[in-house]
C-alpha cells in the first residue's frame, strides 16, 4: 500500500478551465482588461455554464462521500489570473453547482502555477496555453484544456480518467528511442530495459494518488458489497502494443499500482477506444491524438519532452487552442 502521502489529492483548476468563459474572454480581448472586469462585477450573481473541466471536477470532489468525513481527501482549488473582485462570479458560480471549492489564488494576471506547491497541487488546469506553457518549463505539472463539446451525463456517478503512458505518466526516454531508433530500435530498447521500471513522468503524481484510491476504495467497499461497482476507474490508453506492454507492467507493479483498464492501440487511432470509453478526462502529450478525441471527450495537452516542442508549435498557430 503507497505511504500516507498520497492520503490528500489537491487539483488547481482556472476559472476558464472549470466554467466556459469564452463570452467573457473575448469582451477582455476586445475592449480591455477594465470592459472585463465591469462586466463580471456586474454578472457576479449570474451563474456561468460548466466548462471542459467541470464534468471531472464536479466527480472528484463527489467521492469525498466514499471516504471518512474528517478525511476529505479530495479538494480542489483555484488559481485564476482574475482580479479578487471578478472571483467573486466564480464563487457565486460555484455555489450555484454545489461545487465545495473554497480555497485558491486571485493574481490579477500576475502568474497562478508558482502558487501550486503552497497549495500541494498535483496538477493544474488551465485554458491558457501560455500559462501552460510556462508552467511546464518550470516542471509544474500542467495540462491544457482543449475545446470540447462532450455532454456531461448527469447520472453517471463513477470518475473515470484516461492516461496515455510515455510522455504524461513515465518520462519521455522511451520516445526518444522511437524517434531516433524507429519502432524496432524502440522494441529492442524496451526489451533490454524490461526488467527496469521507467523514470517519473509530469503526471506520476497524479496518476499515483488516484491509483492509492481506487484501490483503497475497491478494498473498503469491494470486499463488503456483493454488488460493488467502483466509483474510480483509472485506464491506459497507450500507443504501445505488445511485447513493449511488459515494461509498462513492471513500472506500475514497482509503484504498487495498477490501472483499470489497459488498452495497447498499437499506433492505431485512440479516438474510437476513447469514444467507447467516456473517460471524464483524458491526458496525453501529444496534439494529434487529443485533436480528434477533443470533440467526445474532454481532453488535456501535457507539453513534456520531445513532443513539446511540435505541441507549443501547434498551440501557438492555432487559434481555437488558444482561447
Amino acid at each position: 500500500m503507497p505511504d500516507s502521502s498520497h492520503e490528500k489529492l489537491v487539483v488547481a483548476v482556472s476559472s476558464r478551465a472549470l466554467f466556459d468563459l469564452e463570452a467573457e474572454h473575448k469582451i477582455f480581448e476586445d475592449q480591455g482588461i477594465e470592459a472585463y472586469r465591469e462586466y463580471q462585477v456586474k454578472h457576479a450573481r449570474t451563474p456561468l455554464n460548466p466548462g471542459v473541466a467541470f464534468p471531472f471536477v464536479r466527480r472528484l470532489l463527489s467521492l469525498n462521500e466514499y471516504f471518512p468525513k474528517d478525511k476529505e481527501p479530495f479538494r480542489v482549488i483555484v488559481l485564476s489570473r482574475n482580479s479578487p473582485e471578478s472571483g467573486q462570479r466564480f464563487f457565486n458560480s460555484c455555489k450555484y453547482y454545489k461545487l465545495p471549492i473554497r480555497g485558491g489564488a486571485f493574481t490579477s494576471g500576475q502568474p497562478t502555477f508558482p502558487y501550486m506547491k503552497a497549495y500541494g497541487a498535483s496538477l493544474f488546469l488551465s485554458a491558457n496555453s501560455k500559462s501552460v506553457i510556462e508552467a511546464t518549463q518550470e516542471g509544474y505539472p500542467a495540462g491544457l484544456v482543449l475545446p470540447s463539446k462532450a455532454l456531461d451525463d448527469q447520472k453517471d456517478k463513477g470518475l473515470r480518467i484516461a492516461f496515455d503512458f510515455d510522455g504524461v505518466v513515465i518520462d519521455d526516454d522511451s520516445e526518444k528511442q522511437y524517434k531516433e531508433s524507429g519502432l524496432e530500435g524502440f522494441q529492442d530498447y524496451e526489451n533490454k530495459h524490461v526488467d527496469s521500471p521507467h523514470n517519473a513522468g509530469p503526471l506520476t503524481e497524479l496518476f499515483k494518488k488516484l491509483a492509492y484510491f481506487q484501490q483503497l476504495d475497491m478494498q473498503r467497499r469491494g470486499k463488503e458489497d456483493p454488488y460493488y461497482q467502483p466509483v474510480i476507474r483509472i485506464s491506459i490508453v497507450t500507443s504501445r502494443g505488445a511485447p513493449s506492454e511488459e515494461r509498462l507492467i513492471t513500472t506500475l507493479k514497482s509503484w504498487g499500482m495498477n490501472a483499470a483498464e489497459l488498452f495497447l492501440m498499437d499506433g492505431m487511432p485512440k479516438q474510437f477506444v476513447l469514444e467507447q470509453l467516456k473517460p471524464h478526462i483524458f491526458f496525453d502529450d501529444q496534439i494529434q491524438h487529443l485533436q480528434s478525441a477533443a470533440h467526445a471527450v474532454p481532453s488535456v495537452l501535457i507539453p513534456f519532452g520531445v513532443t513539446r516542442e511540435n505541441s507549443v508549435k501547434t498551440l501557438m498557430q492555432t487559434t481555437d487552442i488558444q482561447r
